[in-house]
Formats: structure tokens, sequence, C-alpha cells
């Protein structure tokens, strides 16, 4: 995912510099401009996608067009750090934690679809500077099947363990949060090695936007899929309640993943940012602090049985 992500910055830059030494430093502006002008309109057409089919769906929605406006505003924000700086560039600057760190809770970190590790370039400088341990996984094939994804979460998980001698807590954004569903499910024991389980803006019971997906894992994420339907009858197969270990935070702005209710789960712990972006929920202050602060609450909490503190 890195290499192909530079590959796009790299050429965007070099048709850049062409264009300056061939008609000047004015006109070279034009293709930056074009590019991130043809980004922000396939946001807003998202964010309209999102309000539609909530309103024809019942969905609680803001009523107020300048809260939409913001989530677009935010989101146009985060994409090219994201995809153009974080992933690309800066996935290996902060490497996971090496060294054992003995009766703390280890945070896992879980990417969504065409990402990497460099997604939670905010979270992994904050875990540092608290001391948090944590492991982070860039999930491939890119656009394979999100069982393929169960042996990598399972390594990560070990090395968690690893850590600190304690189950850690799973953070999912997206996709990532059904990988993390998946790998529960892959074993009956998994529950028990892990504290909790947060999930941000994730399509658990599919997303509308994935109709027009053609990947595999893209399929799988598409409303009512057989895939989706397997998963949930696995887990209330393994528990009688296999979700209450989850937190799941959600927005009504989400522009990715909707309608609104899809990235809920019943009896979790759901948590409705009001007003945030899909990518943008991920960084959102209320949804990192209340990971740190559930991370030094589970330190203090002796691990249980059914995977709940």
């Amino acid at each position: 995912m890195a290499r192909l992500q530079q590959v796009l910055v790299v050429l965007g830059t070099m048709a850049t510099a062409v264009c300056a030494l061939c008609l000047g430093w004015a006109w070279a502006l034009v293709l930056p401009a074009i590019g991130w002008t043809g980004y922000a309109v396939s946001l807003a057409i998202e964010f309209l996608w999102a309000a539609r089919v909530g309103r024809a769906e019942g969905q609680p929605l803001p009523a107020e067009r300048a809260v939409w406006m913001r989530a677009w505003w935010q989101e146009c924000g985060w994409g090219p750090r994201v995809f153009a700086w974080w992933q690309p560039f800066r996935w290996r600057a902060c490497p996971d934690t090496a060294e054992v760190v003995a009766g703390r809770t280890a945070v896992v970190l879980v990417h969504g679809f065409v990402c990497n590790r460099g997604f939670w370039m905010p979270w992994m400088r904050r875990l540092r500077q608290v001391g948090r341990p944590y492991v982070s996984v860039s999930l491939e094939p890119l656009t394979g099947s999100l069982d393929a994804y169960v042996p990598q979460i399972e390594a990560a998980v070990q090395e968690a363990e690893r850590l600190t001698g304690r189950p850690p807590l799973l953070v999912g954004h997206s996709m990532g949060g059904l990988a993390i569903r998946a790998w529960l499910a892959s074993a009956p024991d998994a529950r028990e090695r892990v504290a909790r389980v947060l999930t941000i803006g994730s399509p658990h019971h599919g997303t509308w936007l994935a109709r027009f997906s053609r990947t595999v894992n893209g399929r799988q994420m598409q409303r009512g899929s057989k895939w989706l339907q397997a998963l949930a009858a696995r887990e209330r197969q393994q528990h009688a309640e296999p979700y209450g270990c989850f937190i799941c935070w959600y927005a009504d702005t989400d522009n990715v993943v909707f309608p609104v209710r899809t990235a809920t789960l019943p009896g979790a712990d759901n948590r409705l940012v009001s007003g945030a972006p899909h990518v943008g929920l991920a960084f959102h202050p209320a949804v990192v602090g209340a990971a740190l602060q559930l991370a030094e609450e589970l330190d203090v909490t002796p691990p249980a049985g059914d995977g709940q503190p």
C-alpha cells in the first residue's frame, strides 16, 4: 500500500515540476489544485449520498446544513495527510513497542480499507508519549478476503501478550473492526485473550457505499452480504452475547459507512460522535481520549474470563 501511494504522490510531484518548467510556477499550482478539487468533489458526493440514504431510511441525522459542511471540510483536510503523507512516507516513523512492559495493557491497532499502519500516526505518537505499549498491522493482501487478515491479527495479539503478559485492547477503524471480528470468531478462546474491542466507524452491518466495490473485501462489506451473515452466525454460536466486550464509535455524518446504525452492534457500548467524518472520526479527541482512559483502567483491572473488564 505504501509503495502504491508513494508512486502516485511522486508521479503527481513530477507532473507538477514539468508543468513549472514548461509553463511557469504559476501554472504549476494548477495540477495540485485540480487534484484537491477532484478529491473534495468526490467527498461531497459521498456526503450527499450519506444524507440521502439516511433520510430515506429514517436514520437520525443532523438537520443543519452547516454540520455537514464542517464534516466535509474536515475530511478534505484529513485525506491528504493520511493518504499522501503518513501512509506512503511516514508509516515506519513510529515503530511498534519492542521492549517488554509488564503489567500494562497493550493496544493493537488495525487499520481499514486501502490503508496501512501509517494511518495511526497520531495514535502512535500519543501512545509513545504516555508510555503505552502498542502493536500495529499493515493488512495484506490489499483487496483480499477479510478472512485472510486473521493470521496477521493473531500475530499482533501474540506480540501484545508477549510485551505485557495481559490481554490487549484491540482498536479497529472501518474495515479493521470487521477484521477483528473475523479473528475473534476464528477460535473459541480468542475472546478470552482480549480485554476490550473498540471499533471506529466500522461497517458491522455493511455499508451502502460498498455496492460499487469490485474487490473481494469490498463485496464482503456490502449490506446483507453472505460473509457478514456467516460471521454473525459464528459469533452467536460461540457466545450468547458476543458483543458485550465491544465499544462501537459511530458518526451521524459518516461519508463512507452509512446509514448511521450500520456501525453499531446489539449489546455493545455504542457511542455517537455527532458531526464527524469517516477518517476524522478515528482522530476525534473524544475517541482517542476514551481509548487512553480505558487502557489505564484495564491496567488495574484483573483479566476476566469472558473478555470483559
